[in-house]
Order: structure tokens, then C-alpha cells, then sequence
């Protein structure tokens, strides 16, 4: 079913030139072969998820309806009004009527980029929907360029980030559905729109490892990587990366390749923006973009969907890192999350489902905030607060733990490439090195080629500084991370706040080494709020 999709856009856009050349025999193969999805009962595989696969049959029909080929106009009509029961506003849908997740499935990897070629497929014979489309699409896109930076990177986030450069495939696909004459959103411009996804595309050209011996593109984010991989990946997955070529089938007068360039609109976006629909902040702040996340989960036992969905903080420059075992610190690397354990350390807990996620306006700024229960008699609740600009390195966690149980309690920063100049592991640093690692009590700081990652205590709690040397391969954009880490042991019947303050400078800031040392020492006040 899922290679229909791309082969039921073939024929609609393209099957003409090479029909008349097939006989009675053969048309009615492809009649068949394409209509077989029209049997499958919706529900869950093996028969038709009820989920972004509906689009698979969709083309499917859009294809032979396009070649006067028999199709089935009832199931179409049913799957697109099904389809449509997705939508939950502002542009977003979800992935079904059971998930909450809001990632890059709800934009270029499916729905979205499906509605878009779909109001250019069906323009003529669904104009009301295909107008909705547009209109939806103008909403999404003021939302989706906050997931991008001004270098092209976008932030990783949730599943199937294997598929790579399909997550600026909607930035083509406005080009393809949209005609010089469909206005777009303020403040976007076909120069802006056409930098996102060339910026995207020359970013991913500049990671020379995502290619396999072979020359194919591997299951990976920025080198070939199992651990984060979902089990309906294959070799071909990665090739959905193809969605962003889209706009080769738009002619070259089109202002999408007559404008020029131009570049990240950082001027006339706002530098924290709230996204209301998938419960994020994004700031914009300090060289990368980023966003603080709660409230997403995915409803059916994803691999590593607590590292996909749960953190605390994803980032344009830095990725984020997923479980390689389940044994030990080392093993769970839990960059940007939390993590408890009540044996000794072997196994440990990190968020997956949190509760009562909202975000509020405290202080003047908005602030997310939720809670999860790790273990029946253990509460914590988290305040997510952005970077400002008076700190605009620094984001803030706030966690109040109440715990009947012993626990032991370990908090990551941003994971960073884990080795010196020469290749060895990351050590501390010394009189002649420029790269390294300092552990104190109540902070850690680590610094590599990558830029600068470092957490600090800001609070009373006492803990213990530590840089964590991540498993290999944890992380999506480098094989070997460090991650800065504070721990606490909490005993039976105590509650604590911890206020946390997370550093993190890319080395795609100009002058960075420099820079980062007069930032990190420039620690972020406490909220006056918080009340502490």
C-alpha cells in the first residue's frame, strides 16, 4: 500500500504519455493492482490503518480516475471526509483520531504535502476542498518555518527523521500546488519559501555520511544509525526524502524559481513564538532553533518514543539522542530529559507521558507546563520557560519532585560531539587545549568542535555536576556525545525543586569559542515568579 502513494501520483501526473502504448491486458492490471486497496477494511493493519495511510488509497484513485481507468468515486469521497475528521485547526491535523502527536507527519512527511497536491489533482472536481487545502496550507506554513534555522537546518523531532530532507518538502509543495497568482502569508515571500528548502537541501549535501559504500542513502539521521530506526523502516524508507524535489514539476516561470533567494526571515519573526496546536515553544535565540515540548506521545509502543516525544528540549544544532540498551546511565543517555531510577541506577525512567500540558502567560512570557507520574507514589511537575533576551543562551526547567520511594535523579543538557581536536575522547580541560569538559558541584560544561553545552543548578537543591559519555550511536548527528548532567539522590517521603538552567551555543555562531565563555559565565536570574 505504501508505494501506491508515489506511483498513484506517477499516473495522475504522468500515466497519459505511456497509456495509449498498453493494451486491453494491461490496463487492466494496473486497474486491478490499484484498486486492490479498495478492499481493505479501515482499521488496523494488516488491513487499513486508520491513519495517514488513507492518503495511499486516495492516490491510488486520483491515478486511475486520471487515466479514465475504473476507480472507486465512493470509497475516494469517504476516505478524503475521513481524512478531513483529522483536522484540528490552525492548519494542524493530527495522524488519526487516536494520536496527539503533531510532528512532521502532520506537515511535509504526509498530510499536509498530500492536501497540497491533492487541491492541484482535484482543483476541478473538489474546488471547496481544494480551497480548504490552500487556506489550511497558509496557516501551516506560519507555523512549520519556526522548525527551520537560518543555516537550513530543521529540528529534529519524533519519528521517521530518516527521511531527512522530506521535512522541507511542504516548502515544494507550495510551489507545486500554489500558482503565481495564490497569495502567500505574510511574511512569507516565494524568495523566503525558496530558501527554506534550498537552505535545507545544501545543509543535508554538507553530510557526506548519510550515504552508504554503495552511494545509496542509509537508514540514519547524519550517519547510519538501528537504534533510532521504527519497525516499518526498510532500505527504501530514507527515500521518502525524494518529497522534496516537488517543485521539478513546476515550470521555471513560476515565482518560486524566478524570485530570489532570500534569506531566514529572523527580522519579522517573532524570536519566541507559542505553537499552540502541538504544545511548543520556539525560540530562536542563541544561533539555533529550538523548541520546549510537552503533551506529545505517540499511542502504540514506538521504539524510543520517550526520546522522540517526551524531552524537554529539541534542537536545530544539536539533535537528541535515543536509548541504546536499557542498562545504566550510559545506556538510556538521557540528553534533555530527567531521568529516576529506584535501583541503584540500573534502570532508569524518563518522561513519556505528560500530563495536564499547557502553556501559560507568566511573567509577561509563556511558560509549558505538565506533570508525570513515573511510579504510582512519585509526582513531577515541570515549568518549561524559553530563553530571553537579557540570556538568550539559557532556557530554564523547573521540576517539583514528591517521592515516597528512594530515587535516584540524574537531569541532562544538550548532547555534543564527544571528542578533542585529535579524535580521543573529550577530557578535561587543561592548559593547551581548547576542547574539553569541567565538572563542579551544581554545574557541567563541555566543549568540542560542535559549539558549547553546559546545565547548572540555579537553585538551593545541592547536585552533583557530571559529564555523561554517552553509548556510541545514541545520538542522530554524532556517533560519539557527551552529555552535561546533575544528579541528586532523593529519599523516602522528600520533595525538592530543582530550577535548572541549560547553556547551549553552536559553532555556527560567529566567534563562538570566544563568545560562549562571556555567555556561560552570565547565568539567567530565576523567575520572580516562581516564588521559590
Amino acid at each position: 500500500m505504501v508505494e501506491m502513494a508515489p506511483m498513484g501520483f506517477w499516473l495522475a501526473t504522468c500515466g497519459s504519455s505511456f497509456l495509449g502504448q498498453l493494451g486491453k491486458r494491461e490496463k487492466g492490471n494496473i486497474e486491478n493492482w490499484f484498486g486492490s486497496v479498495n478492499s481493505r477494511e479501515l482499521m488496523t493493519s494488516p488491513q487499513m490503518p486508520d491513519t495517514n495511510w488513507l492518503w495511499f488509497r486516495v492516490f491510488s484513485n486520483l491515478g486511475l480516475r486520471s487515466l479514465g481507468l475504473a476507480y472507486n468515486a465512493s470509497k475516494l469521497k469517504t476516505d478524503m471526509d475521513h481524512l478531513d475528521s483529522f483536522y484540528v485547526g490552525s492548519g494542524w491535523s493530527t495522524d488519526g483520531p487516536r494520536n496527539i502527536q503533531m510532528d512532521y507527519y502532520s506537515g511535509p512527511f504526509a498530510i499536509q504535502t498530500s492536501q497540497l497536491i491533492y487541491s492541484k489533482l482535484a482543483a476541478e472536481t473538489d474546488p471547496e476542498r481544494c480551497k480548504e487545502y490552500k487556506d489550511r496550507a497558509r496557516q501551516y506554513a506560519l507555523d512549520h518555518i519556526h522548525y527551520f534555522d537560518a543555516e537550513g537546518r530543521a529540528i529534529p523531532f519524533g519519528r521517521s527523521t530518516t527521511y531527512r530532507f522530506a521535512m522541507a518538502a511542504f516548502w515544494g509543495a507550495l510551489a507545486y500546488a500554489f500558482g503565481p497568482d495564490d497569495p502567500l502569508p505574510t511574511p512569507l515571500t516565494w524568495g523566503i519559501v525558496k530558501g527554506l528548502l534550498l537552505r535545507n537541501l545544501r545543509w543535508w549535501s554538507k553530510q557526506p555520511a548519510i550515504f552508504t559504500p554503495s552511494g545509496t542513502l542509509s537508514i540514519g539521521y547524519c550517519y547510519p544509525n538501528m537504534y533510532f530506526t521504527e519497525n516499518y523502516n526498510s532500505p527504501g524508507s530514507p527515500y521518502w526524502c525524494m518529497k522534496a524535489f516537488l517543485p521539478l514539476a513546476v515550470s521555471k516561470t513560476h515565482p518560486f524559481w524566478s524570485s530570489v533567494e532570500e534569506v531566514y526571515p529572523l527580522a519579522s519573526i517573532p524570536p519566541v513564538v507559542r505553537l499552540h496546536k502541538p504544545l511548543h515553544i520556539v525560540s530562536h535565540r542563541g544561533g539555533h532553533t529550538m523548541l520546549l515540548s510537552s503533551g506529545q506521545f505517540c499511542s502504540y509502543p514506538l521504539k524510543a518514543t520517550q526520546a522522540k516525544y517526551g524531552k524537554f528540549a529539541y534542537s536545530s544544532a544539536f539533535g537528541f539522542s535515543v536509548p541504546t540498551g536499557s542498562y545504566q546511565l550510559e545506556q538510556h543517555a538521557i540528553d534533555s530529559m530527567i531521568g529516576l531510577s529506584d535501583d541503584e541506577g540500573e534502570t532508569w525512567k524518563t518522561r513519556r507521558l505528560a500530563l495536564d500540558a499547557r502553556i501559560e502567560i507568566i511573567g509577561g512570557g509563556p511558560v509549558l507546563r505538565s506533570k508525570w507520574t513515573p511510579w504510582d507514589d512519585v509526582e513531577v511537575e515541570t515549568y518549561l520557560i524559553p530563553p530571553t533576551e537579557e540570556a538568550p543562551n539559557w532556557h530554564l526547567r523547573v521540576h517539583k519532585i514528591r517521592t515516597e520511594r528512594e530515587i535516584k535523579t540524574a537531569e541532562g543538557g544538550f548532547a555534543i560531539y564527544g571528542q578533542d581536536e585529535d579524535g580521543r575522547h573529550l577530557g578535561e580541560f587543561g592548559q593547551n587545549t581548547v576542547d574539553g569538559y569541567r565538572e563542579k558541584s551544581g554545574s557541567a560544561v563541555a566543549v568540542s568542535r560542535a559549539g558549547v553545552v553546559g546545565i547548572v543548578e540555579l537553585g538551593t537543591e545541592k547536585r552533583k555536576g557530571e559529564v555523561l559519555r554517552a553509548d556510541a550511536n545514541s545520538n542522530l548527528m554524532e556517533s560519539r556525545t557527551v552529555i552535561p548532567t546533575l544528579h541528586r539522590d532523593l529519599g523516602r517521603r522528600e520533595t525538592v525543586v530543582f530550577v535548572t538552567a541549560v547553556f547551549a551555543v553552536p559553532e555556527s555562531v560567529s566567534r563562538w569559542r570566544e563568545w560562549s565563555e562571556e555567555q556561560w559565565e552570565k547565568k539567567p536570574r530565576i523567575p520572580s515568579w516562581l516564588n521559590l
